[in-house]
Order: C-alpha cells, then sequence, then structure tokens
C-alpha cells in the first residue's frame, strides 16, 4: 500500500509483520518511522547502504545482511522445466506463484510476483537445497517473467541476496541501489 515514504506490506510472518519500502531514507523520516513503530518483526527496507543507515537507528534495530534493489525490462522467452521437474503456476488474490515439482510433487524451486500498474515485483524465489546448480532457479524466474508480461508489466523489480544476485544479473536483471534491511526485534521503550 502506497505511504508518503514509500510502500507498507502487510506480510503477516512470525518475525515478519510488515515491511515498510524507502526508496529516499533521510534521517528525519528513519527517526519518524522508528519513534512510531512499536511492534517487533516490523522491517524497513532502505535505498541506502548499511553504512550510511546505522547512525540513523535506535536502539532495538537490527541491520540484516546486505541486499540489492535489482530491475529489469520483462522480455519473455520460451521456458521449459528440465527432465525430471514439472512447472505448476497458480494465481490467487493477485498473487502468481511458479513452483518447479519433482516428479514426487516435492517442491524443487518456487517464486512469486505481483503486479501493480506496469510493474512486475519479485519475491520468495528460492530453491531447495538438494536441487540446487540445476538451472532451476532461471526456469522459475522465466515463468514469473512470462506470467509478468502476460499480466501487462514490462518492467520488473526485486530485492537480491548476495547469493541470488549473480543469477538475476545472468538474467539481464541491473543493479538499482544497494539494500540496506533493518528489523525491530524488541519493543522499544
Amino acid at each position: 500500500m502506497p505511504e508518503p515514504w514509500g510502500y507498507r506490506v502487510d506480510v503477516g510472518l512470525p518475525g515478519h509483520l510488515v515491511r515498510h519500502v524507502l526508496p529516499a531514507p533521510t534521517p528525519a523520516l528513519i527517526q519518524h518511522l522508528t519513534g512510531t513503530i512499536t511492534a517487533p518483526g516490523t522491517w524497513l527496507k532502505l535505498c541506502a547502504p548499511a553504512d550510511l543507515i546505522a547512525p540513523w537507528l535506535p536502539a532495538g534495530w537490527d541491520i540484516e545482511p546486505p541486499e540489492f534493489m535489482m530491475t529489469a525490462a520483462l522480455r519473455p522467452e520460451p521456458v521449459k522445466a528440465p527432465a525430471g521437474y514439472t512447472t505448476a503456476v497458480t494465481t490467487r488474490s493477485g498473487v502468481t506463484v511458479a513452483r518447479l515439482l519433482t516428479a514426487a510433487g516435492e517442491m524443487a524451486a518456487r517464486g512469486q510476483l505481483a503486479v501493480a500498474g506496469r510493474t512486475a515485483v519479485v519475491d520468495r524465489v528460492e530453491t531447495a537445497p538438494g536441487h540446487r546448480r540445476r538451472g532451476l532457479g532461471s526456469v522459475v524466474m522465466r515463468t514469473l517473467t512470462a506470467a509478468a508480461h502476460a499480466a501487462g508489466a514490462t518492467g520488473g523489480v526485486l530485492v537480491a541476496t548476495p547469493e541470488g544476485r549473480a543469477l538475476y544479473e545472468r538474467l539481464g536483471w541491473r543493479l538499482h541501489s544497494p539494500m540496506t534491511a533493518a528489523v525491530l526485534r524488541s519493543a522499544s521503550g
């Protein structure tokens, strides 16, 4: 949901209740948000490096490992699941989930996206440990790209881990900004 500072995402997971995305963080904005947020498990995703953000955070806020905001023009390509896997794509409440399943029906890789206007927001791309290094992440991303393009999206945005960044760069995604994730671990006060 749009907010004056950027976006608010109600995640609803244990330890990750709400996420506030700030494209242009400032000390005053950080002070305002951290002064009004009291629920542990609230996250700030800030388009800035951690060494800039750290001095602006009060006690109780922890900085997570570095991340990277990446963007791409979406160009769908033919995609086929590798031998031994099938692709399952579902859309519910505006969220499209692509999964690669083993012959036994176990999830080997997954990812999801939501389209907002002409932009697809990709999230939670992961490959199960026993299925890594087989190109499954690329298949998931190409499947999501095709679904986003079919829904009218022409561009994409995601936040990558250092490990994921290499995959996305191979697929044509480019670094937009370093990202700092800060989480409130305990109630302030």
